[in-house]
């Protein structure tokens, strides 16, 4: 039966040639988007916890309530006994002690006199230990444009577009005029090693990195910082892991009274990252759903076509005995081969244009320049196993749905009228 009607799809391409070509059509685009989005919720996931959020983030509670401020008045203290604790309660994750500043980064020239002035949005990572895997995690070298990563105390790295606007080059110096920790003025001077271009418009207008340690040098945070971020080792993100390690971690702080004591936050929770990635979550069945509808609708046109076309050789097959639900049958397994095919096809092609772009990219700048979140100015395709088959959800269910109505009218033929319609 699957042999005869295989080759009937092969002999009469006049009657799945549209079909497949509708199911091919609907499949690439399916693999392609679904690949694109789960690509851009990666990359999303990897900036934020890179840069901002961690997968999870320890910082005191008074900090969180206003950590879009900065305020590192309200930092963590006591941060290496911390770090102690967090690492042997959680063994296998990566903690990192970070502070976040602001501040306004002076250019002298030649005489010590301003040069050039641009406000500055720092951060101190741990850069010189040789068990700290931060240039790994922020991807240091790679984003390097020009000079080298910072090698000794007192050198620091800023974006090139932040150098270029200061017209600063790398082996200067330049003054960071910040607060410490405690509301005093901090004027510091650093060497400017390198510039980096991140690919995050937020990141490369006036970023600053600079050493843990010569930051809590300058603003007087001696064995303090605003957070410390853990990482998974696999650096990816387990959002069941990180609410238990969460809930966890809070129990063990029961004195709600004390806004100093310090609390866990996954990467969820800050940023207001989990609407977006909902939406994400959203977007993929709402486009499979669009795309089955369509399809669905098309296929059920194409089939009513098919049906008028093929109306005499319907007719002759009840005429000589066939059953009606026989037939009706015959055309479901039909256009569920025709679905099959396309779906192969559409899915390889889908594939190939998504492993494209998941190593090319697609510059998408001029749109999020203005984003309130980390977002990449490249966005990138991400080839996952479920990639392989979505698109055989509405490949085949489509073509399920468009011939069962479409066939629906083999049932309305009457015996009585097939003569008369075989003499015409």
């Amino acid at each position: 039966m699957i042999n005869f009607l295989f080759k009937g799809i092969i002999r009469d391409r006049s009657r799945s040639l549209f079909p497949f070509l509708i199911v091919i059509a609907g499949v690439i685009l399916t693999v392609f988007v679904y690949c694109y989005i789960k690509g851009g919720e990666t990359l999303i996931i990897r900036l934020n916890a890179s840069y901002l959020t961690g997968h999870v983030k320890v910082m005191t509670k008074a900090y969180a309530q206003e950590s879009d401020q900065i305020p590192n008045d309200l930092a963590l203290t006591g941060i290496e006994a911390l770090s102690r604790e967090l690492e042997k309660g959680y063994p296998g994750f990566i903690w990192a002690p970070r502070i976040r500043f602001g501040g306004l980064l002076d250019i002298p020239d030649e005489k010590g006199e301003t040069r050039a002035q641009g406000p500055v949005l720092g951060l101190a990572v741990n850069l010189f230990s040789p068990a700290s895997k931060e240039v790994k995690t922020l991807d240091l070298k790679k984003a390097l444009v020009r000079g080298r990563l910072p090698e000794k105390q007192g050198e620091m790295l800023i974006s090139d577009e932040f150098a270029q606007k200061l017209k600063v080059e790398p082996g200067e110096t330049a003054t960071l005029i910040s607060s410490t920790m405690y509301g005093s003025m901090s004027i510091n001077n650093f060497i400017v090693a390198g510039t980096l271009r991140f690919g995050v418009t937020a990141m490369d207008r006036t970023a600053m990195i600079a050493d843990l340690a010569d930051i809590q040098s300058a603003l007087d945070m001696s064995d303090a910082a605003g957070e410390i971020l853990g990482f998974f080792g696999d650096s990816i993100y387990h959002r069941e892991k990180a609410d238990e390690m969460a809930v966890s971690f809070n129990s063990r702080y029961k004195d709600q009274t004390d806004e100093f004591r310090p609390i866990m936050v996954t990467l969820r929770n800050q940023n207001s990252l989990s609407a977006l990635l909902d939406q994400f979550s959203y977007a993929t069945g709402v486009i499979t759903g669009i795309f089955l509808v369509a399809m669905s609708l098309v296929m059920w046109n194409a089939g009513l076509l098919g049906n008028l076309r093929r109306y005499g050789e319907i007719g002759v097959r009840l005429a000589i005995g066939e059953d009606k639900g026989h037939v009706y049958r015959s055309m479901i397994y039909e256009s569920l081969m025709i679905g099959f095919l396309g779906s192969v096809a559409g899915t390889a092609v889908g594939l190939a244009i998504s492993y494209y772009v998941q190593a090319k990219g697609i510059n998408v700048s001029s749109i999020v320049k203005n984003a309130a979140v980390m977002i990449p100015t490249v966005m990138r395709a991400r080839v996952t196993p479920f990639s392989y088959f979505i698109g055989f959800i509405p490949g085949l269910l489509a073509t399920l749905l468009g011939a069962s109505f479409s066939g629906i009218g083999i049932y309305k033929r009457q015996t009585s009228q097939l003569f008369k319609e075989l003499e015409t």
